[in-house]
């Protein structure tokens, strides 16, 4: 069969969803048997996300390959349970500097090159390639950005060719807001959707489905309106309420028939229908046996500070999966490092949870708060998970507090340090003095080899894992044998360059710390074995 293709396009305002809408068919479509992937355009003119900072633009997700990409990367991975890779992600940078390489090796012959046509075509081109990589029957494309802003407008171009060339072959749904005024907030608005479409119909794009995103229920009434006035057919506009958990929204589309709109469209019918798996993980979800409190404690946040959540996305949802796993409702409260620092006193409500993780991040705001509840962890016998710079502030806190080096610190935070027990690789100095940041510290899967008898080796029940990483600086492997001396364990290094992967404080009952980071292979259903066990000892279950 030929490749199909679903564009995910966004109006009436940024952050309306596109990115779960475009996983959650992804997951209702491979539900009925169908192969699918997922592709995420940016269309900011850096070539990757890796160095945009997390409150300008969230987390920046890891793919195997070691690209740096948008967070719905990981959206995409959790919903459809695969693992992407740099063919699926793509940003205006990217492609311009594909398209300028390109005419530097004469791949044009000769001929100029435009901006209209081969920008759209090198587009059409990445998505073809990503469906034969991925042999995918079915293609979902999510847009970044709001339809009638210029960054975006080329990439539209290419939906817009791509649709008068195979028209049998794609299908465009359009994710709009529809806002609620009025004094009990239940009166819903339409308007702005309808200029949405007009947006799209200017730049030659019909939209075949809306999914109408609101706070609650669109009712039949203003679905026949949106119909009627952006030229759909009945049943097209599909509901798409505000839902506690991103699960349920595989489940409230196909309840609105999501599925048998877009097969239709795409002249196919389902090989199956099946989405009670996930049906059954969702009532397990909506229905908890108890709960677990989880705190972070993290930079990105605090006092001054929007909460941006979404700088730990991978993290909030892998504590989620391992929660579910468990029957348990996840309850995770966002704790802000600064305040440690400041007032030593605060870290006494570290107790009235039942596990603390400190996630990774960079530079120095914040992280002497950070060692000081990595330490109160360590003390108190509260279960503790540390990824990437929690490893880092871990083996600081050790090295200082137990190992007696009491300058001990990390060359990221000083220039010359006398006691640097986290250093910068060797091979990462020059790029550091060349200023070459972009996609050039250690990036995606790394071997790792399990100590026998760790609790790291327990809960994979494997010598041998792969993880993803994204980090400049290692454990100094200088101070090793004298922080094992102490009682650090090396519960996991990478066989190739002997660099630490994990470290575990012994007598405690959870202390495990990641160089890499576990977040980005969590799913649903499958939740990661670190996540989990941390979980299981944090609610006290055997």
């Amino acid at each position: 069969m030929p490749t199909k293709y679903i564009f995910v396009t966004g109006g009436v305002m940024s952050g309306v969803g596109k990115g779960v809408a475009a996983a959650s068919i992804g997951k209702i479509l491979q539900s009925s048997g169908f192969s699918v992937t997922a592709i995420k355009i940016d269309p900011y003119v850096n070539v990757d996300a890796g160095t945009m900072s997390p409150t300008e633009h969230g987390e920046v997700f890891v793919l195997d390959d070691g690209m740096e990409c948008d967070q719905d990367m990981g959206n995409y991975e959790r919903f459809l349970d695969t693992s992407l890779s740099g063919a699926n992600y793509m940003t205006t940078g990217s492609v311009y500097l594909s398209v300028i390489n390109k005419e530097r090796a004469m791949e044009y012959g000769g001929k100029c090159v435009d901006v209209v046509p081969q920008i759209p075509l090198e587009v059409i081109n990445r998505i073809n390639n990503a469906a034969k990589k991925n042999h995918s029957d079915i293609v979902i494309i999510e847009v970044g950005g709001t339809v009638g802003e210029y960054q975006n407008i080329l990439f539209l171009e290419a939906i817009r060719m791509l649709k008068i060339k195979r028209p049998k072959d794609v299908v465009v749904v359009l994710v709009s807001f529809i806002p609620a005024l009025g004094a009990g907030g239940n009166e819903l608005k339409t308007k702005p959707t309808q200029y949405a479409v007009k947006s799209l119909n200017s730049v030659g794009i019909q939209p075949d489905i809306i999914l109408a995103r609101a706070p609650g229920t669109l009712d039949q009434k203003r679905k026949e309106k949106i119909q009627f006035m952006c030229g759909l057919e009945e049943g097209d506009v599909v509901s798409a309420p505000n839902v506690e958990s991103i699960y349920e929204i595989p489940v409230n589309l196909e309840n609105d028939n999501i599925s048998g709109r877009i097969l239709k469209k795409l002249f196919l019918k389902p090989k199956n229908k099946d989405l009670e798996e996930w049906r059954a993980f969702v009532h397990g979800i909506q229905n908890p046996n108890g709960e677990v409190k989880i705190g972070i404690v993290g930079k990105y946040f605090g006092s001054g500070d929007f909460i941006l959540t979404d700088s730990y996305i991978s993290v909030l949802e892998s504590v989620r999966h391992a929660a579910y796993a468990w029957d348990k409702k996840p309850v995770v409260e966002w704790l802000d490092s600064n305040t440690y620092e400041k007032d030593e006193k605060t870290l006494s409500e570290l107790k009235k949870y039942d596990g603390i993780i400190v996630p990774g991040g960079f530079g120095n705001r914040g992280v002497e708060g950070k060692i000081k509840a990595i330490g109160y962890c360590r003390k108190n016998k509260i279960p503790f998970l540390g990824l990437c710079l929690g490893l880092q502030l871990s083996v600081i806190e050790f090295a200082r507090n137990v190992a007696g080096i009491k300058d001990a610190t990390s060359r990221e935070f000083e220039k010359n340090p006398k006691n640097p027990v986290i250093d910068v690789m060797d091979e990462q100095k020059d790029l550091l003095k060349e200023k070459r940041y972009g996609g050039t510290m250690r990036l995606g899967a790394y071997d790792c080899q399990l100590t026998p008898g760790t609790v790291s080796q327990k809960t994979y029940d494997a010598s041998l894992i792969s993880e993803r990483h994204r980090h400049r600086y290692e454990v100094n492997n200088t101070y090793l044998d004298g922080l094992m001396e102490k009682g650090l364990v090396i519960a996991g290094i990478n066989p190739k360059s002997n660099l630490v992967e994990i470290i575990e404080i012994q007598n405690h009952p959870f202390f495990v710390a990641t160089q890499f980071h576990p977040e980005f292979k969590s799913r649903p259903m499958k939740p990661h074995p670190l996540f989990k066990e941390f979980i299981r000892v944090a609610i006290g279950q055997k």
